[in-house]
């Protein structure tokens, strides 16, 4: 976490405001994942995922720093974004951290799975995501309250790509208020 608010006291990577909150709104959400990858991955497989719009490397930098087993993309189209990552990368010696300065748009390779938090709404980040999700992938959104409009909304882009939602895991963040959370997941 050090590594982290060195680099943020350069580059803006979350709000001043949430550096309190650090572990309860951003690494502890990233981490959810491991709801998922419970349920659906298995622990003797190497798995390669990409984690698109990865802003401060939420959650690509936990989970790569948690799970050996899974070679992690962190793509975002802003170079300072990913220059901060790269450093946190350095200094923490992560050795199954990769990072790319690009727009999902222009990314051609297939990945087993696909993260994606706060970055857009579930039917704009199925247009980015879908296409470079490998056969049989999973594609993990994190979304909060508004997962049934967002849902509803993605359902033409869901059938395009003849994806389906095949989970929602709801979790609540460590924290006072109701930060209800969800992680859906399509395949």
């Amino acid at each position: 976490m050090q590594a982290f608010l060195k680099q943020n006291s350069y580059v803006n990577l979350i709000s001043k405001n949430d550096e309190k909150y650090l572990w309860e709104k951003h690494v502890f959400d990233s981490l959810a994942i491991d709801k998922f990858i419970g349920k659906y991955l298995s622990a003797e497989k190497t798995y390669r995922l990409l984690d698109i719009g990865t802003g401060g490397g939420f959650p690509s930098v936990p989970i790569a720093l948690t799970y050996q087993n899974i070679q992690v993309t962190a793509l975002d189209s802003i170079r300072k974004k990913i220059n901060a990552i790269e450093n946190i990368k350095q200094e923490l010696d992560i050795k199954n951290l990769t990072t790319i300065c690009n727009r999902a748009e222009n990314m051609h390779e297939k990945f087993d799975i696909i993260t994606s938090r706060a970055v857009a709404s579930l039917d704009k980040i199925c247009l980015y995501a879908l296409p470079l999700l490998k056969n049989g992938g999973y594609f993990v959104a994190y979304k909060s309250r508004k997962t049934p409009e967002e849902i509803l909304e993605a359902e033409k882009i869901l059938k395009k790509y003849q994806a389906k939602i095949i989970d929602i895991i709801e979790y609540k963040l460590p924290l006072n208020e109701d930060y209800t959370r969800n992680l859906i997941v399509i395949n």
